[in-house]
This record gives structure tokens, C-alpha cells and sequence, in this order.
């Protein structure tokens, strides 16, 4: 582990054995670069980012905010009119795209500055952070506190380890948003080989809210279980079996690089096409646009509480909410 200055800032440092490395800052518990060998030892950073945190902050100014590498809560994707009931009692969220509520509203945990728990600099180093979200934050119920522990692995593997509890019973539906591109992030995913080992996909209206019924992949354009192109445009659910199998995987040809994404969540929110213009300069300058990466939300479904037939989001007092999601690098 080592800790490093940049424009007053402070970005936490991982690195293996095999050399690669994880940054992280406490804004957001963003992960703003993660640098994997591939076979001849080239170190590719594999997920977009800026160079400050001022940068990520002014992300958030944007219109199409990009979320880049940030931790997301309380509620991961939408939540129809942001409305909710729980326990007979009826709940109306902040709301920040459209009608509805996107990600935990307006002032959510992307934007919040988290405190260091603990850091191992050993084997396998990771760095643990946490923040309390009070009651009411958002007009979520109940005083929320989570933890979120970065762990690289001597496989080169970033696992993230989720924990939270509440003081009342409340919703939530926590994960994590990067944008991968396994060629750099100042290349473009076009022509990376996606895999999404999942046989349904949660059917949504056009502002991305679903509509309550789970479809089937096949003879659809959402049918990735075997590898296809990156698309140019997709933001949908797939449904995916509680199990230690591999749930998606993405692959370059250029770079021989190989990611897989294990996940104990439901769902894993595939994003590609976001708007990300010219207002948006990343790292070393890269002009990022909407083909830079590909996002893997492992998370609940978008609008859970509002669907019956949906795996729960409730938390409830005095039980522990846990998330485990692990992405897996292979240099062939």
C-alpha cells in the first residue's frame, strides 16, 4: 500500500506480486485506475478516470454524470418516480433523472468523501473504507453505515466485499461503476468480445424503469451467451443464477487480456453509450467518448421495491446487508 499526493488529494495505492495496480480515492470510493500486465508486461490501465479528484467532482456537474469508478448507493439504477412504499408507510425520493430517481438521488454516495477502516499492505493488499449515511439522507429511512473493502489479489484479481446495517428498516441496493476497456482507457471497447452468461433479461419501458416481466434472451439482440462484438448502445438488467460461475466476461484480441466478473448479486446491469462528450477530458488528457468502456453493475434489479416478483431490497434492522463481487484478469 502506498499513498500518494496529487493536488492535495490523496489516492491509496495496491499492488501484487504480479505488478499490477489499484488507485482508489476517498471521494466517492472511486476506483480511478487498476493497471493489469498482459503477457509481455505491458501495464494497461484498464478503467477510465481522472487525474484529480476535483475532476471527478466536476463529473458530477455534467449532464450525462458518467459515475466513473464510483461506489453507488443507496439504491443502484432507477427507482420509478422515485416513490417506494415499505412497512404501510409511503416514501418519496430526491429526483434526478426525469421523474424518476437514479442511483440514490441527488447527493448520493458517489459524491460523498469516505473514511479509511483499515488497510493491509501484506499479501493479497486491500484497503477498507466506510460512510454512515444518516436518516433521511435522500429521504431514504433508517441510518445506513457500509463498508466497502478493495482487495487485489496475488490472480490478479479486485475483489470488492460489501457490508451494511440500518436503524430501521430501509431499501437498498449498493454497486460498483466502472468503465472497463481492456485496451486502455483511451481506446475504445468496440472490438472486445463480450460474454453475459445469463438466460433472461429484465424488460424495461424506454426511461429504463421495468416493467415487472423477466424475458428470455434467446432470439433476441440480448442474447450474449456467446461472444459477441461490445454493442454500441445497451443499459438493461440480466438475470443471473446464484452460484460461483463466471457471470460475464470480456476479452480483447488486441491486448490478450481476459476479465471475468463473479457476483453473488441477481443482476448485472450491463452499460455501454453513455454520454460522455467533449466536456469530459480523462486521464492523460483522453478524450473519452460514449464507445470508452463498458460498465458491469453486479447489483438488484432497477425499481425492485416496487415489484413483488423481484428479489427483495429491504434491509431490515438489526440483519447485515453483504455483496460480494470479484473481477478476474488473465493475461493469454
Amino acid at each position: 500500500m502506498s499513498v500518494s499526493e496529487n493536488n492535495s488529494a490523496k489516492f491509496y495505492e495496491l499492488t501484487n506480486a504480479k505488478g499490477s495496480v489499484a488507485k482508489v480515492i476517498l471521494y466517492g470510493a472511486t476506483l480511478t485506475s487498476l493497471k493489469i500486465p498482459t503477457k509481455n508486461n505491458q501495464l494497461i490501465d484498464v478503467v477510465l478516470g481522472f487525474d484529480t479528484v476535483e475532476g471527478y467532482e466536476k463529473s458530477f456537474q455534467l449532464e450525462g454524470k458518467p459515475y466513473l469508478g464510483a461506489t453507488v448507493g443507496r439504491y443502484a439504477g432507477r427507482i420509478s418516480e422515485g416513490k417506494f412504499e415499505l412497512n404501510g408507510k409511503s416514501y418519496q425520493l430526491a429526483i434526478n433523472n426525469g421523474i424518476n430517481s437514479l442511483h440514490g438521488g441527488i447527493d448520493n454516495f458517489s459524491q460523498k468523501i469516505w473514511n479509511v477502516e483499515a488497510v493491509n499492505e501484506g499479501e493479497n493488499p486491500s484497503i477498507t473504507l466506510s460512510y454512515v449515511s444518516a436518516a433521511g439522507e435522500e429521504n431514504y429511512p433508517g441510518e445506513l453505515s457500509v463498508s466497502l473493502s478493495y482487495t487485489l489479489t496475488e490472480e490478479n484479481e479486485l475483489i470488492l466485499d460489501y457490508k451494511a446495517t440500518t436503524t430501521e428498516d430501509t431499501v437498498i441496493n449498493l454497486t460498483h461503476h466502472s468503465y472497463f476497456n481492456l485496451d486502455g482507457h483511451q481506446s475504445d471497447v468496440s472490438n472486445q468480445d463480450l460474454v453475459v452468461h445469463a438466460q433472461k433479461v429484465v424488460e424495461t419501458r424506454e426511461d429504463c424503469i421495468p416493467t415487472g416481466n423477466i424475458l428470455e434472451v434467446a432470439n433476441t439482440v440480448f442474447d450474449y451467451r456467446t461472444a459477441k462484438k461490445c454493442p454500441a448502445i445497451i443499459d438493461n438488467t440480466f438475470v443471473v443464477e446464484n452460484n460461483d460461475e463466471v457471470k460475464a466476461t470480456l476479452f480483447s484480441p488486441k491486448t490478450n487480456l481476459k476479465m471475468d466478473v463473479y457476483t453473488d448479486q441477481p443482476g448485472v446491469h450491463i452499460y455501454v453509450g453513455g454520454n460522455c462528450g467533449p466536456d469530459l477530458k480523462g486521464k492523460e488528457n483522453a478524450s473519452y467518448h460514449a464507445l470508452s468502456g463498458i460498465c458491469f453493475e453486479t447489483q438488484n434489479f432497477p425499481d425492485a421495491p416496487n415489484h413483488p416478483n423481484f428479489p427483495s431490497a429491504v434491509l431490515k434492522k438489526g440483519d447485515v446487508y453483504t455483496q460480494k463481487t470479484t473481477y478476474k484478469f488473465e493475461a493469454l
